[in-house]
């Protein structure tokens, strides 16, 4: 190896100094010692690398960023490591709303369940084999799309916010409800606790009621579907919206958008409110647990009627003598109600008889006096009309033993001061009883 001399000049001496005055030896030099130095550091090390191998800066950089993805691909091959599609990698950046930022990522298996750790390192190991920058050194034509597609998908999964309105829409998270057939074929509870599992990411209230075993007691399982019929979901749907013009000019078309966006969410979440409730029913009607709590219901219930029969039986056997005389007693009790009956409708009929004759004395006894016309000749028929309203007004007004009273002392009577009087006290006392107003009667007194 080649020597290199490098000449370092001594700092200059303050102006005045001198060595006979303001020199002063405070100890004597040690003997020179002979030692071989050699050359370390990372930058040597590179630079024996490219001595080595014959390379240029530039080709030492793309064959250690090729050995680095290797090296980085070697460690998370475990957990995060997951085979690229094809049709993936030549995904438009522009459509980053239709892409499965979990599935770029290499996060399928774990999708909402990924931790940020997860996530971070997910994302520089796409980086690493996926940067233009290493492409290009590496002497690869292809264009960065899919570098723009892993650069938003981490934005999005490592938002909070994002990341929840994602995986409001992620329906490559869905666990899809297994038919009748299948339920039948399989296990109920290892099936359909997988699709409850996956709906339960959705709810406000945790932790969410596991739909249990067969060994569930019946308030469990009753709780369980209770809470799944009263589900409380966060899912939103704003994933979805179409995007809406940030530019002042387009308010009117900005907030029609926002009206259709509105609009879309409630629909969606309707249309999953009632996908939810239609999984519930179906796992209700495919629950064993339920016939069999049941047919523990129904059995409960048949021995209860049983007791419940053997003791009618016994009570209708001891009570069957007292019936007897119960029924004696009632028949002769129908017939006195019978007798009863006949006399008090042949009296009804006598009272409405009189009620009726009582009512035309009244109406006579205005018509006797020409229904108190003054003028000469016959009144007209509105005046007929007008006082017989108020005699049928006070007829309203009084009671069936009243309106004898009143009869009687209009009977006979064929001077039209005296009838004028008669009613004119009736009205009096109707009016202080508050029955009719004093204005509501003007030609009976």
């Amino acid at each position: 190896m080649s020597t290199t001399a490098v000449s370092i000049p001594l700092p200059t001496l303050p102006a005045g100094w001198t060595a006979e005055k303001d020199f002063k030896a405070i100890a004597s030099l040690t003997p020179a010692t002979k030692r071989n130095v050699e050359p370390v550091g990372r930058h040597f090390l590179a630079f024996a690398r490219r001595k080595r191998h014959h390379r240029t800066f530039s080709e030492d950089d793309r064959i250690q960023a090729q050995e680095n993805v290797k090296k980085v691909e070697e460690d998370d091959s475990g957990d995060i490591s997951e085979a690229e599609d094809l049709l993936m990698l030549q995904r438009d950046a522009k459509d980053w709303k239709g892409q499965d930022h979990y599935a770029v990522l290499g996060l399928s298996k774990y999708r909402y369940k990924a931790t940020p750790d997860q996530i971070k390192r997910a994302h520089r190991k796409k980086v690493l084999r996926h940067h233009p920058d290493k492409k290009a050194a590496a002497g690869s034509t292809e264009d960065d799309n899919f570098f723009k597609c892993i650069q938003k998908a981490t934005e999005v999964l490592l938002d909070p916010v994002k990341r929840r309105q994602f995986d409001s829409v992620d329906e490559n998270a869905d666990v899809y409800a297994p038919t009748k057939r299948e339920t039948q074929k399989g296990n109920f509870y290892e099936l359909w606790s997988a699709v409850f599992e996956s709906e339960a990411r959705f709810s406000k209230v945790q932790p969410v009621p596991a739909l249990g075993d067969a060994d569930s007691s019946k308030d469990d399982v009753e709780a369980f579907y209770n809470f799944w019929y009263n589900f409380d979901s966060w899912r939103s749907f704003e994933y979805d919206d179409e995007d809406v013009p940030d530019d002042n000019e387009n308010r009117d078309q900005k907030r029609y958008i926002e009206r259709k966006n509105n609009a879309a969410r409630k629909k969606k979440k309707t249309e999953d409110t009632a996908r939810l409730r239609r999984i519930v029913d179906d796992a209700l009607s495919l629950d064993e647990r339920i016939r069999k709590f049941r047919q523990q219901e129904r059995a409960h219930k048949d021995r209860r009627r049983v007791e419940k029969e053997a003791l009618t039986k016994r009570l209708a056997e001891e009570a069957a003598k007292a019936k007897e005389e119960q029924d004696r007693l009632q028949r002769e009790k129908e017939e006195l109600a019978k007798v009863e009956r006949a006399e008090g409708k042949k009296v009804k009929e006598a009272a409405k008889n009189a009620a009726k004759k009582n009512k035309r004395a009244l109406k006579s006894s205005v018509k006797d006096v020409n229904y108190f016309y003054e003028g000469e000749g016959n009144p007209s028929p509105a005046v007929i009309d007008r006082v017989l309203n108020e005699v049928e007004l006070i007829m309203a007004k009084v009671d069936n033993e009243e309106l004898a009273m009143l009869a009687a002392k209009l009977n006979g009577k064929k001077e039209r001061g005296e009838i004028k009087g008669i009613y004119a006290e009736v009205v009096k006392r109707l009016v202080g009883e508050g029955k009719i107003k004093e204005e509501e009667i003007k030609h009976l007194i």
